[in-house]
């Protein structure tokens, strides 16, 4: 009785529009009209060379952007880590990508690439440097969202590589110097063995997030040039609000989740290895 409600809220929030989507996805449902006919597994097979296509793009942009916090987030740690000056006024102004919404961010970066009046593009042309449409080619549309995506994200990776230096032990550091060891070794046998286990996890949550990212690539290039940055969500979304085929968008979510399901598996494995560790 006491679990009672929290199942039931479970239930209606998670659990039954699960079972309403996979059951949409059996039906050519659309928004246009009223009555639907059941087509079976036929709406998983339309979309099946779309759904392969905007995964390869979906892992592209989920490893991109998840490698470019981490390094600008763990670098930076490492630097607010040492006796820098002025390090805890660094540390609160570093925070501000992080407390701005997506779609703010988006927006900011969209016009600092924008190729009429866009600042990237005025500072080339004060420097002789040809102008380069970012957003409009499909080879530096990629490249352009990710550059906003870690802007905003590397914070967050920072905070938690900067919070878990803190807890080793000065000793150890000190023990190391006395040795004679340079600052790589130091870093490759005393830190990066200390912080791997937090940044690993933290990676593969910002993975996961990236991997049904919506708002950055929606507002900066809305799947374009083309299809280079159509990732399954803007794809999911098309299906249901540009195409208002409603069983081809539900199939497509549960092909997202399928394929989801496997990243967050091997998140609790981390974990469950990382903690049998400690």
């Amino acid at each position: 009785m006491l679990a009672l409600p929290a199942v039931t809220l479970f239930a209606v929030v998670a659990i039954y529009p699960l079972v309403a989507s996979v059951w949409t996805s059996l039906f050519d449902q659309s928004l246009l009209r009223s009555d639907r006919s059941y087509v079976g597994l036929d709406n998983y097979s339309a979309i099946w060379p779309d759904f392969l296509s905007r995964l390869g793009t979906t892992l592209v942009y989920s490893v991109l952007a998840t490698a470019g916090p981490v390094l600008v987030g763990v670098t930076l740690a490492m630097l607010l880590n040492g006796r820098v000056r002025g390090r805890n006024v660094l540390r609160g102004l570093l925070m501000l990508p992080w407390l701005l919404p997506g779609v703010v961010v988006s927006f900011l970066w969209a016009w600092i690439f924008n190729d009429s009046y866009g600042v990237l593009d005025h500072l080339f042309e004060l420097v002789g440097l040809p102008q380069v449409n970012f957003l409009g080619r499909p080879g530096t549309a990629m490249i352009a969202v990710v550059v906003a995506k870690t802007w905003n994200a590397f914070p967050w990776v920072m905070v938690v590589a900067l919070a878990v230096l803190q807890t080793l032990p000065a000793e150890q550091l000190e023990a190391a110097c006395l040795d004679g060891a340079s600052r790589l070794q130091r870093f490759r046998y005393v830190l990066f063995p200390h912080i791997v286990g937090p940044v690993a996890l933290v990676s593969m949550l910002e993975f996961i997030y990236n991997f049904g990212s919506f708002d950055t690539i929606f507002v900066m290039t809305g799947g374009g040039p083309g299809t280079s940055t159509m990732t399954l969500a803007l794809s999911l979304y098309q299906y249901a609000f540009s195409s208002f085929e409603l069983g081809k968008a539900a199939a497509m979510g549960v092909l997202w989740l399928v394929a989801l399901s496997v990243v967050c598996a091997g998140y609790f494995l981390l974990n469950r290895k990382l903690e049998s560790r400690s």
